[in-house]
């Protein structure tokens, strides 16, 4: 008994009280904003259980309770079952699929009485907790194409069950994980890859209809293959180091793609990216010359790049315009600045805009906001909350609320740097990964800058199994992280 108050002594004095600090500040600062996107004049009782802020005092009570009883356990036993609640969890979100009950068109929450669980939000844990355990296994590298692959499909199977829930938000946060895999040595060439599509797709839709000139070619179409042979010769001098053969390819593409486009403007008006494509196609013909000639699989590699990325706009292309619902496609036209649409895809974001900006420096006051309190935001305590904290408390209340979460994604650093045993560091950057995320979309959707893909703002949004999931989440890392000092008997 002796051993045992000694060792949870331990623990109590190893807790990053730091992060619980900031925890708090951040549920607190959640809970008014609740206040001031809910408060109706009819009912003033914030603390009334009819009341969504009385609601959502149960939910911080609850959570504050759950993170309690985790710090209780002990940190191997998150080590111990990783698999077994990931298995429960799979099997939870597989069933969910077939929920006969949609809410808001998403079949992603379940009705336990009285109370809608969404085990979407659960399943972040358990994920990284599984591929915590898998990485940690003796053996594993990240470099290893088998390893990768399996640690990805961890990461991917819970996103695929989200997205049969019609629950794509969601689903995307999974994405986050890869910020892990690279710090845990995950090639570059694949984060790159990932940036690069999202570059393609950007560039290539908001400018597909912009004509270049006056040679009947698409502008967007034209940059995004310009790009691919740009970025695969560049790809052939840093993993060559071969500077002559880079400029040779480089003059080659672009030398050819310049004759032609000033073929089209002056002479005959024609499609240049016929042109462009068949450049393309002898780069990568050359690229396979050179990687059988010299049996370096790089070349190969840089050749399959330049494939995936053609195929990846053209396909992202037919999605937008064939396979998405009208309302996804205008979501992303909106964001774009293909269509400006203020009363429809556009409303919800022209509306949290208009109510940042009304609160200037200093914000109007606790409960005195009136774009919220006129009900022009939709979704303003869940989703769109940010822009109750932009109206109410300000530039400078924004401002504090985003130094806190900065605050905390770099503690969670930290705290995976610390970390004695690799289980601890993966998890912890999964940990961070996952709020990064969050925060980053959230807060880029209420100003317009991101997609509106629906994900709550962590400690803010309204709800108790985003609280409850946010909270599992980061106090079984404090969990973890207390027990690093700790002597193994």
């Amino acid at each position: 008994m002796v051993q045992n108050n000694q060792q949870q002594k331990g623990v109590l004095q190893s807790l990053d009280w730091w992060t619980i600090g900031i925890y708090l500040a951040l549920l607190a600062l959640g809970w008014m904003s609740v206040c001031g996107a809910s408060y109706s004049y009819d009912n003033t009782d914030l603390f009334s259980l009819s009341t969504r802020s009385g609601m959502q005092m149960v939910w911080i009570g609850t959570s504050i309770t759950l993170g309690f009883i985790l710090l209780l356990l002990d940190d191997r036993f998150y080590d111990t079952f990783a698999y077994i609640v990931y298995g429960l969890l799979l099997i939870l979100l597989f069933l969910t699929i077939f929920n006969p009950h949609e809410v808001k068109g998403s079949r992603s929450w379940l009705s336990l009485g009285p109370v809608n669980v969404q085990p979407a939000e659960f399943a972040k844990f358990a994920t990284a907790l599984a591929v915590a355990k898998l990485m940690s296994s003796d053996g594993f590298s990240v470099k290893k194409w088998k390893d990768f692959f399996t640690a990805a499909a961890v990461v991917l199977v819970p996103m695929l069950f989200i997205v049969g829930q019609k629950e794509t938000g969601s689903a995307l946060v999974y994405l986050s994980f890869f910020l892990m895999f690279y710090r845990e040595g995950m090639p570059g060439s694949i984060l790159f890859t990932g940036v690069a599509m999202v570059a393609y797709f950007v560039v290539g839709i908001r400018y597909e209809s912009v004509e270049l000139l006056h040679t009947h070619t698409s502008l967007g179409k034209f940059i995004v293959l310009l790009l691919v042979q740009m970025f695969t010769c560049s790809m052939v001098y840093v993993y060559f180091k071969d500077r002559r053969q880079a400029l040779m390819l480089t003059a080659y593409t672009v030398g050819v793609t310049l004759v032609f486009l000033l073929f089209s403007e002056y002479v005959i008006p024609f499609d240049i990216v016929w042109i462009q494509l068949s450049v393309s196609a002898a780069l990568i013909g050359y690229l396979l010359y050179q990687c059988l000639r010299t049996r370096l699989t790089n070349y190969f590699l840089i050749g399959l790049f330049s494939i995936g990325s053609i195929l990846f706009f053209y396909s992202a292309d037919y999605m937008l315009n064939n396979v998405m619902q009208p309302h996804q496609r205008a979501r992303i036209n909106v964001l774009l600045g293909l269509d400006e649409d203020l009363s429809g895809a556009g409303y919800n974001v022209h509306q949290s805009e208009i109510a940042i900006g009304s609160g200037g420096l200093l914000g109007k006051g606790f409960l005195n906001g009136t774009q919220t309190k006129l009900k022009y935001v939709p979704e303003q305590d869940t989703d769109f909350i940010f822009c109750t904290v932009g109206e109410e408390e300000g530039f400078v209340g924004s401002t504090v609320v985003l130094l806190l979460f900065l605050a905390l994604i770099l503690r969670l650093i930290h705290l995976a740097e610390r970390q004695p045993f690799k289980f601890g560091r993966v998890y912890g950057y999964c940990v961070m990964g996952v709020f990064l995320f969050h925060v980053f979309i959230n807060v880029g959707m209420v100003l317009g800058l991101t997609p509106v893909i629906g994900i709550p703002l962590p400690f803010f949004s309204y709800g108790g199994s985003s609280l409850w999931g946010f909270t599992i989440l980061l106090f079984i890392f404090l969990r973890i992280d207390a027990g690093r000092n700790l002597v193994r008997t």
